[in-house]
């Protein structure tokens, strides 16, 4: 018995790296996997089934279930067929697991609007279509008087939580990730839903390019960049065990988990009146002196 013996699970961007870990680590668990991918390049161009085909013929050759799909995230349409797909092929869907991502380095001076649009299409616009139409979903349900214990677990990065040098627009995404995961545990919790985000650092094909001494495998020991670490987190996330845990953030690597304190009040000074604009340097200066050392921003 697995711990999502019978769950059904969405994982966009399931093909490769990250997603592929989740996918094969869900149907080991007994879930029963979407592999939602289009097979596209890291910077989003292309196209490739035979990607998700692959995993689906792994997890089935070892006896789980699965099936692949095409659908592209970002088309509110499509992203309808993809619940809909779990639902036809599975009876159910328990559990959105919103992966896929692009990624389009450049310095904040050389970017171009296209290359902006196009990022915030993929993250941003992918996890809302997704995730909005599993909700309709998992209302309906609830509606109907079925019970619902559903999972949305979100992708953001250390890069959106603290920014890095030459991708403001891959940063701007994924901290807007986290803040929508904090409204949708807020709003959906009425319904049976949970909602939770994702910081993992892994080897991929995005930080390969990025960091690649960093993530280079290791020929003997624990791998602590090895994908596979950040799956039974994701796993556990989406199970029936979890269903206290809701609006966090988990930053995850290697045999790590943090769970994020996210914006908190810092230092503060109340004059109780209006200041004048002369007063207002010393005062923040003193706030600064005071408050906590921020984490640096990834490159500096």
């Amino acid at each position: 018995m697995g711990i999502c013996d019978g769950r059904t699970v969405i994982i966009t961007g399931a093909a490769r790296g990250l997603g592929r870990s989740y996918a094969l680590a869900f149907a080991a668990e007994g879930a029963n996997v979407v592999v939602n991918d289009i097979g596209t390049s890291l910077s989003g161009e292309g196209r490739d089934t035979s990607a998700a085909d692959n995993v689906v013929a792994e997890i089935k050759a070892a006896g789980g279930n699965a099936i692949a799909n095409y659908e592209d995230i970002t088309d509110w349409d499509a992203a309808k067929r993809i619940v809909d797909a779990a639902v036809e092929a599975f009876g159910d869907l328990h559990v959105v697991v919103n992966n896929a991502g692009i990624v389009r380095d450049r310095m904040f001076v050389s970017a171009t609007p296209e290359e902006w649009d196009a990022t915030m299409h993929v993250h941003l616009r992918g996890h809302f279509c997704v995730s909005r139409h599993a909700v309709d979903y998992w209302r309906a349900s609830q509606k109907a008087g079925k019970p619902v214990d559903a999972r949305i677990i979100n992708t953001t990065s250390g890069a959106g939580l603290q920014g890095s040098i030459a991708q403001a627009a891959y940063s701007t995404a994924k901290g807007g990730i986290a803040a929508l995961t904090l409204v949708q545990a807020a709003e959906l919790g009425r319904y049976g839903i949970t909602s939770n985000a994702l910081a993992p650092a892994a080897r991929t094909r995005m930080t390969e390019q990025a960091f690649a001494d960093k993530m280079a495998a290791v020929d003997n020991g624990f791998d602590a960049q090895d994908p596979d670490n950040i799956a039974p987190t994701v796993v556990w996330l989406g199970s029936e065990q979890s269903k206290h845990v809701t609006g966090c953030v988990f930053e995850l690597e290697g045999g790590r988990i943090t769970i994020e304190d996210g914006w908190k009040l810092g230092p503060t000074v109340d004059k109780q009146a209006k200041w004048a604009p002369a007063d207002v340097g010393a005062a923040v200066d003193e706030l600064l002196a005071v408050r906590a050392a921020p984490r640096k921003v990834w490159g500096t």
